[in-house]
Parts: C-alpha cells; structure tokens; sequence
C-alpha cells in the first residue's frame, strides 16, 4: 500500500457551484467599485484639468498621463525601454525617394534569384560546365542515332534487295 494510505484525494470530493444570485451580486459590486474608481479618476482628472488651464499649458491633449487605458493596462504601470511608441507621419512628411531597408533574408533571397538567372541565362547560352557537358551528351547522343538510323536503312534496302531477286527466280521458274 502506498505510503499515505487511502486518505481520500481530490478527485473524491464533491463539486460546489456558483448561485446565479451569488454571481449577480459580484457582478453589481464589480460595477459599484468601478463606478466610484471612475468617479474618483474624474475628480482627479479635473483637478488637474484645472491646474494646467491655471498654468496655459495647450499640449495636455497629446500627453495626459491621467487617460484612461483600455483593459489591464490602465491598472499596470510598466516602463518598457524596448517598446516602440507608434508615432503617426503625415503623408508630406514621407519620404518616397529613399529606398526601402531590406531585411538579410529578404537581400539574400534577392540575391539568390539573380544568381538563379544568371545561371540559367549562362546555362541557355551554354557556357556553363553543365550545359558543355550535356550538349557532347546530346551530340553523341544524335551520332548514334544517324548511325542507326542508317544501319536500318540499309537493313531495310538488302531485304527489298533479297526479296526481288527471290521473285525474279521464281517468275524464271514458272517460265
């Protein structure tokens, strides 16, 4: 037997479930704590709102540290050097006659398929090693085919050759 013994494990035990009035009330404490959080921003929000129309700052709009963030981010303040602040450009301020930075892979990529053209460019024109060595492979290749070609050709004239004289001996025979 193991060594705790049969003490009863956690796949015995017996489920407890949420009330639908237990979870509406969470529901409405939820709202009543957000509701006084924003209430209490708001105030905040004006007070500052206040001092900086005390202190004729007009740039509060771009920066209001006091904003509210959408979900978990309102509620972390975290300082991040590598995060990028997305900066919008209006269209006169970019720049269309500078070229466009290519990543390495995206250089070596290009670089790969104008070696690939070049190649092939090179292996039509045939003066690659490869392209030498298969236009012997193709002339040897077509020697060899004349060759057979007329082989059978005179194959084909000594049969015609063997047949006419076998008629000519029997037209003499029936004479």
């Amino acid at each position: 037997m193991p060594r705790g013994g049969k003490k009863g494990g956690h796949k015995g035990r017996m489920r407890t479930y949420t009330s639908p009035e237990e979870i509406d009330a969470q529901m409405k404490a939820e709202k009543e704590k957000r509701r006084v959080n924003n209430e209490e921003e708001g105030a905040v929000q004006n007070d500052g709102a206040e001092k900086l129309a005390d202190s004729g700052c007009d740039d509060s709009d771009d920066e209001n540290p006091m904003r509210r963030r959408p979900g978990v981010e309102g509620l972390i303040e975290i300082e991040n050097p590598n995060r990028a602040v997305q900066k919008s450009k209006k269209v006169s301020q970019i720049e269309l006659d500078e070229p466009k930075q290519l990543s390495r892979r995206e250089r070596e990529e290009l670089e790969k398929q104008k070696a690939k053209e070049n190649y092939m460019k090179l292996h039509m024109a045939g003066k690659t090693d490869q392209a030498k060595a298969d236009l012997a492979r193709l002339s040897i290749i077509r020697k060899q085919r004349e060759e057979a070609a007329k082989k059978k050709e005179e194959e084909k004239k000594a049969k015609e050759a063997a047949a006419a004289a076998a008629r000519g001996v029997k037209s003499m025979s029936l004479k």
